[in-house]
């Protein structure tokens, strides 16, 4: 397995210098046994940071409704230009009104409380505090009248009418008696010259005097239960229980005192503190209510193209499950991730060239808009595959190869205004160029080499058909060159042996 990924790494590295060759024009010897050669050079070297991301719009959102319902109305698809304030989609909101109207009422009832605990007692209710009162404190005296009274027992002229109701009670009871008996005794008389003795029989006029007799037997009794009373005068209970009376109604009567105090004095500043809070509690009830109607209806936030639409009339929907998505396509910008060595050669405001890989003859003209002042995550992009092979130190500026572990910094570029149908989501390549060295002594990267002790850049140079080993000093790298400082001269042969730099690899790949 180790050795299939060798061999096909070794097939790309191979692939991959030999169209750098081509595509740099500098082989002076195409290919003489095994050695590739090209000659030293000046030219211009640009160097540059690559990055890939994709198109977003101006402004992206999901746009849901926070309480569940049922949707009535979805006005809108996709595709369709909305302006800001549109409405995309819309609840059925009827029992949210109704929340609202019963919020409006307490909210009302709890102002009023209010006003009236400011203004005070009405002049009405001081006069009614005023009789109730003094109904209190006519309970107060006929209690302790009466408690008084069985405390001192019974009067004469109590006496005197207890006796009078007894001898009432007595002679009636004797004329409903003597009316009895004479409903009952026979009589004699004269009819047609003739005496007849007739003598009653049971029927309604006895029962009439019978009932009459057991009614004065009863009211007799009552008398003299009344006279014995009278005469025996109050026990403990009665003088207890009249004692309580007394006590229960000067409680009632201080309370209606309390009261009428209260209401002379007015609300304390505590009691209007405590009826403010309910009116801003209500306030605040009848808010909520209303912001609860209000996001029954999804309304556009700008003006911007419908990009997804979720839901359709009569399908219930939950709260936070995204309706519509609504992109404001006015202008675009890219998103991505630049690692950590390349990004401190960038700056907001750099002019950046952006090509799309759906429209591969467009290039997009834009510049660093933002750049994140702490860094996004792991696993950005290094520019050059050989870099992380090691093989022979060969860089490409933004070859796009994933380095798991590096730290990226997310940066956003802002793209020109173009006429060319951009369509968000499409994949985007851009390239910052950040600095260019003219009249460079130039050879492609893939002719230098680096000492495995000291580190020391090299390269093979010929002379005469022969190759000999020359340090040299590096300077800016880009575009598949690198700029040589000293060691070399313009016009100078080097050479790359692919035996060394095959054996490079495999010491790599061990």
């Amino acid at each position: 397995m180790k050795r299939t990924i060798l061999y096909v790494v070794l097939g790309i590295v191979v692939v991959a210098v030999i169209g750098v060759v081509i595509w740099q024009s500098r082989v002076t010897a195409p290919v003489e046994g095994q050695i590739l050669s090209t000659a030293v050079e000046r030219g211009m070297v640009s160097v540059t940071v690559s990055a890939s991301g994709s198109i977003e719009p101006q402004a992206r959102v999901n746009l849901g409704f926070e309480v569940p319902g049922r949707v009535i109305e979805v006005p809108v698809e996709v595709g369709d230009t909305v302006r800001a304030g549109d409405v995309l989609a819309r609840l059925d909101s009827e029992h949210l009104a109704l929340q609202v109207r019963q919020a409006q009422a307490a909210l009302a009832a709890a102002e009023a409380g209010l006003a009236q605990a400011q203004a005070g007692a009405r002049s009405e209710e001081i006069a009614a505090l005023n009789a109730a009162l003094d109904a209190m404190q006519a309970q107060v005296s006929a209690a302790a009248a009466n408690r008084d009274q069985l405390e001192a027992g019974a009067s004469d002229a109590q006496v005197a009418a207890a006796e009078a109701e007894m001898a009432s009670a007595i002679t009636q009871q004797k004329i409903a008696e003597d009316a009895h008996d004479m409903a009952m005794t026979c009589v004699t008389i004269n009819r047609y010259g003739q005496e007849m003795e007739i003598c009653p029989a049971l029927g309604p006029f006895e029962e009439q005097a019978r009932y009459g007799r057991q009614a004065a037997d009863k009211a007799l009794v009552a008398a003299q239960a009344g006279l014995d009373e009278t005469l025996a005068g109050a026990d403990e209970d009665q003088i207890r229980a009249a004692r309580a009376s007394v006590w229960a109604a000067a409680a009632q009567r201080d309370a209606a005192q309390a009261q009428l105090d209260l209401a002379l004095a007015g609300a304390s500043e505590e009691q209007i503190a405590a009826v403010e809070a309910q009116v801003a509690q209500a306030r605040a009830a009848l808010d909520i209510a209303e912001l609860a109607l209000e996001r029954a209806t999804l309304y556009a936030p700008f003006d911007g193209v419908v990009a997804a639409v979720n839901v359709t009339a009569g399908q219930m929907t939950g709260g936070g499950i995204p309706a519509i998505t609504l992109i404001d396509n006015s202008c675009f910008h890219v998103d991505v991730e630049v690692d950590e060595i390349d990004v401190a050669q960038l700056s907001e405001g750099q002019p950046v060239e952006v090509m799309l890989d759906a429209l591969l003859d467009v290039v997009l003209g834009g510049t660093i808009e933002r750049i994140a002042p702490a860094a996004g995550g792991l696993g950005s992009t290094v520019t050059g595959m050989a870099a992380s092979m090691g093989a022979a130190g060969l860089t490409a500026a933004g070859a796009g190869v994933a380095a798991p572990g590096v730290v990226s910094y997310d940066v956003t570029i802002a793209l020109n205004a173009t006429d060319a149908p951009v369509r968000a989501g499409m994949s985007a390549n851009a390239t910052v160029i950040v600095e260019e060295v003219t009249d460079a002594l130039l050879v492609p990267t893939w002719v230098v080499r680096f000492d495995r002790d000291t580190g020391q850049p090299y390269v093979q140079r010929r002379v005469w058909g022969q190759t000999e080993r020359v340090d040299i000093q590096l300077g800016v790298r880009g575009n598949g060159v690198v700029q040589v400082l000293s060691g070399l001269e313009e016009g100078e042969e080097v050479v790359l042996i692919q035996e060394e730099m095959i054996e490079v690899i495999r010491e790599e790949m061990r």
